[in-house]
């Protein structure tokens, strides 16, 4: 494993001599727009390990993508390997759960302080959650990036991350009514403490997102990538892209199904995917939004 075949992957050409903020956010961005947010290895048949020269061939020199377990452990260990004084975080999602601070902590974060200050680097959630540029821990700061503003707000016992979007504007008037567009302006999206973990910490939740036949990431194959105007997403048979209009105060969303016959070429051309092993796209009934 080395720094060069990173940078490669994501198209980072530095400069990176100093841990700064300015190569924090550079690198950030840059991942979010190469590396993709996909669970497609459940539905390859392939195990997803937590270990991390494991997922450095995958991801960098497989050309994959990940969930947030593999996507921010690579991410830790860049920000390491460049001397950034940095520890992971687990957090717990509480989309659709009216703040519900119960869930598991299933989302790997990364915390980094530089000069004093602290941010919040997230490379692996994908959609319109996705953050393009690290974000500083101060409550109640409007952060705008590209899906929106997001916001850091300390409620004491944890930190809860949210985001106010924009309203969807959808082009197929067939979606019309899809439960994947998302309607919600306002939204918590996950919480999280600021106690260090270690990634062993993942690892029972880990095994059970990608075997519990109730879990979002067996119920749906999932692929998200960032792009310079939005981001683009398959789930299951069902290709959209997501146009941010941010002076006009809506999105542009762009969805249709698609077939079998099409999918390998949408994950080649929209995604830069190629996959090793046979992929059986799933949709079941579980909520998820854009």
């Amino acid at each position: 494993m080395n720094l060069e075949e990173y940078f490669q992957r994501i198209g980072f050409c530095g400069p990176f001599e100093k841990p700064d903020l300015a190569t924090l956010t550079a690198i950030h961005k840059n991942n979010v727009m190469t590396i993709p947010f996909e669970n497609l290895s459940i539905h390859c048949g392939e195990k997803i390990v937590l270990d991390l020269e494991s997922i450095f061939n995958k991801i960098v020199r497989g050309c994959r993508g990940g969930w947030c377990m593999e996507s921010n452990y690579l991410f830790a260990w860049v920000l390491k390997e460049l001397g950034y004084d940095s520890v992971i975080l687990g957090a717990r999602v509480i989309i659709g759960l009216d703040g519900d601070s119960c869930a598991p902590e299933s989302h790997l974060i990364n915390m980094v302080t530089i000069d004093g200050k602290v941010y919040i680097a997230d490379v692996g959630f994908g959609v319109s959650y996705q953050l393009w540029e690290p974000m500083e821990l101060v409550s109640g700061k409007d952060h705008p990036q590209g899906a929106g503003v997001f916001r850091l707000i300390d409620q004491g016992e944890v930190w809860v991350f949210e985001r106010t979007g924009r309203k969807p504007q959808i082009l197929n008037p067939d979606f019309a009514q899809s439960s994947i567009v998302n309607k919600k302006q306002n939204q918590q999206i996950y919480c999280f403490s600021l106690v260090p973990r270690e990634i062993d910490h993942f690892t029972d939740v880990n095994h059970t997102l990608q075997t519990d036949p109730m879990s979002l990431f067996t119920s749906k194959s999932i692929s998200s990538l960032q792009t310079p105007t939005g981001f683009r997403a398959l789930v299951g048979w069902t290709y959209s892209e997501v146009t941010f209009r941010p002076d006009e105060g809506v999105d542009l969303v762009d969805i249709r199904d698609i077939v079998d016959e099409e999918v390998e070429t949408i994950l080649w051309e929209k995604f830069n995917l190629k996959l090793m092993n046979k992929f059986s796209p799933k949709n079941n009934q579980m909520c998820y939004t854009l």
